[in-house]
């Protein structure tokens, strides 16, 4: 490739990289609504009948072989895994000078581990009696693994998804991304350490963060686009 289109396809890139932060601001604000009706029936134990429900089908599901997946899924969702993979990437990002990338990597992990963290004292939700295993001993609302797992994953196939030219790979990239994401969901509701909607509150409480990492990434490309505008 030469030198001018070397140059065209990174000034492409820097001009939109916050799209790799697959929310948009519509679906950040469906994400709010659902989150607040999901804390409005928890406060009021109004999901009771509908959390054992859902527990009670998965269980019927539930096999030794069963187990031993949804036991390996759960460790992708773990805090010391995700930080690990974390750290990995911001290593990588350092070497490679890519500070757009790293300083969303960054904040939108670490915001993910505070807002977990402030929203499970916040409500205090105790957890249920696990199928499988000891009880954590945090509590349950939201789910921190479906958050975690969302941030993370949904963000990694953001930057894969970026790099790539073909549709095909794309959907690809974003299938694995989204069943994989589902999976460490449901493996905490087959384990029973997890309501079920703790992990719906999960995923909605981590899209309602990636859109306002994406709306915060979209206010520095336009500083920055002003100023480069103003020393040309």
């Amino acid at each position: 490739m030469p030198p001018s289109a070397n140059a065209a396809s990174r000034a492409r890139a820097n001009k939109t990289w916050p799209a790799v932060i697959p929310v948009s601001l519509g679906l950040a604000t469906v994400a709010l609504f659902s989150f607040a009706w999901l804390s409005e029936e928890v406060l009021e134990r109004g999901s009771a009948r509908f959390d054992n429900a859902v527990r009670g089908v998965v269980h019927e599901y539930a096999s030794p072989s069963v187990t031993a997946i949804f036991r390996f899924v759960t460790n992708l969702g773990d805090w010391p895994v995700v930080l690990a993979c974390t750290l990995a990437l911001i290593f990588f990002f350092l070497y490679r000078r890519d500070r757009d990338h790293l300083g969303v990597l960054v904040v939108t992990m670490m915001g993910a581990g505070v807002l977990d963290g402030v929203l499970k004292l916040a409500f205090h939700r105790l957890r249920p009696d696990p199928f499988f295993g000891a009880k954590p001993t945090t509590y349950s609302f939201p789910s921190g693994h479906s958050l975690i797992s969302l941030c993370f994953y949904g963000l990694i196939a953001g930057m894969i998804d970026f790099q790539l030219e073909e549709r095909w790979q794309r959907v690809l990239v974003w299938c694995v991304a989204g069943l994989l994401i589902g999976l460490i969901g449901l493996s905490r509701i087959y384990l029973g350490v997890h309501w079920p909607t703790d992990v719906a509150a999960g995923y909605a409480a981590a899209i309602i963060w990636m859109g306002a990492v994406r709306v915060m990434a979209r206010r520095v490309e336009a500083r920055r686009a002003r100023r480069l505008a103003q020393t040309t």
